[in-house]
């Protein structure tokens, strides 16, 4: 059996490694976030722990068992988490890479769990670069879309939200992230959007259209 400090920072290592990309999909407002990763590195390490030290000749009477059979396990049971993750909307599928850092977070937790340290930090690494640094370099390389920060103040109303998401919409413009500022006493509310336009879209008619929707009262691009 393993000490118990061992068992311990091999659990604090997987919440860390797990934490480090639940953060970021966190940060970009997914329904998986920093708790669910979480969970699901430290679960998936408990479970590579037990099947290494719980069914060893030790506890086993002198039979030896496979470690890698109750730890396979996690690796077919994560799709039923990353399938809730993913939703279609309209034409479009959205979760798929949240479902997919479920799984990567699952194998992170395994690796730590058998002492696996160095596959499970390189990873990490990997992961995070590919869903932050990388995460427009597709489109930008391929020309398929073109980027746009936008200040949207707006009547602090129910709704008004909405209004704008299905202007953008009909102009098949992605929101890819919106952060909410209340100001004037909560009389009118700041949005700071980061969109992400067609790349044949004219900026200045989809701006002067955004400024026509009801109950927007300012319109500023960034650069």
């Amino acid at each position: 059996m393993p000490s118990n400090w061992l068992v311990i920072a091999r659990l604090v290592v997987a919440t860390l490694l797990g934490g480090i990309i639940g953060l970021q999909r966190e940060s970009v407002n997914r329904p998986a976030g920093f708790r669910t990763h979480v969970l699901v590195s430290v679960g998936s390490a408990l479970v590579m722990l037990v099947s290494i030290y719980g069914f060893n000749a030790e506890t086993m009477g002198g039979r030896f068992s496979d470690p890698a059979r109750l730890a396979a396990q996690v690796v077919s049971g994560i799709g039923f988490l990353g399938a809730g993750t993913i939703l279609k909307e309209g034409s479009s599928v959205r979760g798929l890479t949240t479902a997919a850092s479920l799984w990567v977070v699952a194998g992170v937790g395994l690796a730590v769990g058998s002492g696996f340290y160095l596959g499970a930090v390189v990873t990490t690494v990997i992961v995070f670069l590919a869903l932050s640094a990388f995460a427009n370099l597709d489109d930008r390389l391929l020309h398929r879309a073109k980027y746009q920060t936008v200040i949207v103040d707006v009547v602090n109303r129910p709704g008004q939200l909405g209004a704008i998401g299905e202007f953008l919409g009909a102009h098949n413009i992605s929101i890819r992230s919106v952060y909410v500022h209340n100001q004037d006493e909560n009389e009118s509310v700041r949005l700071k959007m980061f969109l992400q336009l067609p790349i044949d879209c004219q900026l200045e008619e989809i701006m002067a259209g955004l400024a026509s929707v009801d109950g927007v009262l300012a319109v500023t691009p960034r650069r």
